[in-house]
């Protein structure tokens, strides 16, 4: 339980989500790392090339920290939990209390995952179809609608001649990870105090 609730804190450390964007006149590929508290280009440029790109089709500029509540938000809740998790660790390393709080923990991380996940589509959704009427490039489709350029929420694809990719990060997978760890440990819990009881 203590485990799993400091990988969490790997969301300081490595990125959550990474979008990777090539093309043929970008065969090496533009990227961008999304953490829990920023969003940092893959290279150097990254960042500048992809607003310069976007420009021109009408998207918005890839937000600052200062520009998304989320970046504050995140960060917060995330050392929250970490805290609360170990703090239950503690308490049923001493047996002071029962193994159901494991449950709750476990139920308000996936909550809070499920929240995070539709508001980054939110995020995306709007970033890639609330589009500048005014742009340089105006593309339609067959029916005279303006194209969208929605990111993948994950997975892969086309937008124009670029590929875009978007997959969970190394932060996302230790997350995942201290979610198992810690349902193991409900499993544990849940088994020892089967036994103790049996040996009562």
């Amino acid at each position: 339980m203590i485990f799993g609730s400091i990988l969490l804190l790997g969301l300081f450390i490595f990125p959550l989500w990474s979008i990777r964007l090539v093309a043929p006149q970008y065969p090496e590929g533009l990227g961008m790392n999304i953490h829990i508290d920023s969003i940092i280009g893959v290279n150097e440029f990254d960042l500048q090339n992809i607003d310069a790109l976007n420009h021109y089709v009408g998207m918005k500029n890839i937000p600052t920290p200062k520009e998304m509540k989320e970046f504050t938000i995140f960060p917060i809740v995330v050392s929250f939990m970490s805290l609360i998790g170990i703090l239950i660790g503690i308490l049923l390393y001493f047996d002071k209390i029962n193994s159901i709080f494991i449950l709750l923990w476990l139920g308000l991380i996936s909550v809070l995952g499920i929240a995070g996940m539709y508001d980054f589509n939110k995020w995306l959704t709007e970033y890639g179809g609330n589009l500048n009427p005014e742009a340089p490039i105006k593309l339609m489709d067959e029916n005279g609608n303006l194209l969208t350029y929605k990111p993948p929420l994950i997975g892969h694809v086309k937008l124009l001649n670029f590929d875009v990719d978007s997959w969970p990060h190394l932060g996302a997978f230790l997350m995942f990870l201290g979610m198992i760890l810690i349902l193991v440990a409900y499993l544990s819990a849940r088994k020892y105090k089967n036994i103790k009881h049996e040996n009562n």
